[in-house]
């Protein structure tokens, strides 16, 4: 990020009602326009809790984040550049039940309407430019989505500082922090099952986030440092599971053995492999990289991967 621009974060909020796609837009009160929903970054705030956040509060809607759909830039009355994140977002119906909308000073009213009348109706042609990327994701039939999340565990004791066995190596102080502070990025994804190898520094890591959404961390060596220095992980069989349950999911691992589990991603889903796949896995202490799947059809590639290092 710069330190002059701006940056906000949006979403493309869509749900189908009988069969039909509908997405979601904005009335603005004090603009007097039409946009999709979206808000400034908070002080120590990723781009993604941004997203979950702002279509939360404009809209009364609780989403998990699926697929991004690009980036807006354009200059303020102030001559400051605002650059915007959006991501594709379903609005299932239990969550538009739930919401307690009612218009407001900031907000006047919430529209669903199908993507033509959308791209008539929105004020702003750069949220034209969003919905068009949005469009290209149902032309393709990739709009149902499922996230794994490949986790590098947060910044342990260095092995210098730790006289016993590696896997029982703890967190910095600094690591504590880092396990805290993904939660938020974490669950703008709405992980629902999390698997993590058995090395105490990586328990750790995903413990808060285990808390925070109420499911246990289940262990496996196969994606273990020590089963990878001894010739033994297999994240194949973990990353198998994983693409066949089609359940958001994190899998909180060490740096030699993520290379392995995007390769397997790739493998599972018949994605060609590529440097992409060196960048997504070359992560420091703390950071994820979000692997989005079809989940209607996990077998034809993966749609995005996208990669967030949460630093505190």
């Amino acid at each position: 990020m710069t330190e002059t621009a701006v940056y906000a974060a949006g979403g493309v909020l869509w749900r189908l009602v009988e069969g039909k796609l509908k997405v979601l837009l904005i009335h603005r009160t004090a603009y007097a326009d039409i946009t999709l929903p979206k808000g400034k970054v908070d002080p120590g705030e990723t781009l993604a809790e941004t997203a979950v956040r702002e279509i939360y509060e404009e809209t009364g809607i609780r989403v998990s984040l699926g697929v991004p759909v690009g980036v807006s830039r354009y200059h303020m009355p102030n001559k400051r550049q605002k650059i915007v994140h959006y991501w594709a977002a379903e609005a299932t119906e239990p969550a538009i039940r739930a919401s307690a909308f009612v218009p407001n000073k900031e907000i006047a009213a919430l529209e669903w309407v199908g993507l033509n009348k959308a791209r008539k109706r929105l004020s702003y042609p750069v949220d034209i430019e969003i919905l068009d990327h949005f469009a290209t994701l149902v032309d393709e039939g990739v709009l149902h989505t499922f996230p794994i999340i490949a986790l590098r565990h947060a910044k342990a004791l260095s092995r210098d500082e730790w006289k016993k066995a590696d896997a029982d190596r703890p967190l910095a102080v600094r690591g504590r922090r880092e396990a805290e502070a993904m939660v938020g990025p974490l669950r703008a994804f709405g992980p629902r099952k999390i698997v993590s190898s058995p090395a105490v520094r990586c328990v750790k890591t995903v413990t808060p986030l285990s808390k925070s959404i109420g499911r246990r961390i289940e262990l496996t060596r196969l994606v273990s440092q020590d089963a990878w220095e001894e010739g033994e992980s297999d994240p194949r069989t973990v990353v198998g599971s994983l693409v066949r349950g089609r359940r958001p999911a994190v899998v909180c691992s060490h740096g030699p053995v993520l290379p392995g589990i995007l390769t397997e991603l790739a493998l599972a889903t018949g994605t060609l492999r590529g440097s992409y796949l060196g960048s997504a896995s070359a992560l420091d202490t703390g950071a994820f990289s979000v692997v989005h799947l079809s989940a209607t059809n996990p077998g034809s590639g993966i749609v995005a991967i996208e990669t967030h290092d949460p630093k505190v």
